[in-house]
């Protein structure tokens, strides 16, 4: 990270734990209490914030707040985290936009929803993970491609949060949606039509990591399910095959993955 290592005569990584030991509560913080917190001048809080939002280990919130990144929360926790993950994802997601010529996401669970990044169909680069909302596992196709391979138990915990209503057709009913996610660990495909946006519909399939475990999923925005479907089950398949090959040799993206 960039940084004058003889301000104040502390090193950058001094003062980079200084801002991450700020989160130590769980609390949020402005940019302004950050650089009071850890006694450093607020351009030099700005740089290495930002730096670290763009690395996903903070997370900007509505308020123009602070807050801590899914990998800090994941450290000491039953998940892991790569650091290859976000370069090999921007490369995989601007070949899946490049192909289908529609907007593509990689999601990874994150407790109870969904964490992503996405890269539209237009000329803005890939979000970071903490650039993104959350989204329902229940009611997206990332989130259904990766329940449909994770533990009874999570599908349970899930199910006893309650399955909110996002549209008419999102599924509500927990043995509904446990005999959709049996399907989808039959074809390996899930599908959301409809289900959290009215008129939106998407395509997801599951990455695999070492030992057979789903790590991520890769989805497709599709505009007609009906003419769309193959084509997104196809490319978004041969795209999840090349990653999960590279995770089980261990040098793929590397992702947050809850265990089973």
């Amino acid at each position: 990270m960039a940084g004058n290592s003889a301000e104040s005569g502390r090193s950058v990584t001094s003062k980079v734990a200084a801002i991450l030991l700020t989160f130590h509560d769980g609390n949020e913080h402005s940019l302004t209490e950050i650089a009071r917190l850890t006694c450093l001048p607020v351009s030099t809080a700005h740089r290495l914030v930002a730096e670290l939002a763009g690395w996903g280990l903070l997370e900007r919130t509505d308020g123009s707040r602070f807050r801590v990144g899914m990998p800090i929360k994941t450290i000491g926790s039953q998940s892991y985290y790569a650091p290859a993950m976000l370069e090999s994802a921007r490369r995989v997601l601007e070949d899946l936009v490049t192909a289908s010529r529609t907007a593509a996401r990689l999601g990874v669970l994150a407790d109870t929803e969904i964490a992503y990044i996405e890269k539209r169909c237009d000329h803005s680069p890939v979000t970071t993970f903490g650039q993104g909302r959350r989204l329902p596992t229940h009611a997206t196709a990332l989130g259904k491609a990766l329940l449909a391979f994770s533990s009874p138990e999570m599908v349970d915990r899930i199910a006893a949060d309650g399955l909110k209503g996002y549209t008419a057709n999102t599924l509500t009913d927990p043995q509904q949606l446990r005999q959709h996610l049996a399907s989808i660990r039959l074809t390996r495909v899930a599908i959301s039509r409809w289900e959290l946006t009215p008129g939106v519909s998407a395509v997801a399939v599951p990455v695999f990591g070492a030992g057979g475990i789903a790590v991520a999923a890769l989805e497709l925005a599709v505009s007609d399910l009906r003419t769309g479907l193959p084509m997104a089950s196809a490319v978004l398949t041969v795209a999840a095959r090349g990653l999960s090959r590279e995770l089980a040799a261990g040098a793929g993206i590397g992702c947050i993955a809850a265990a089973a």
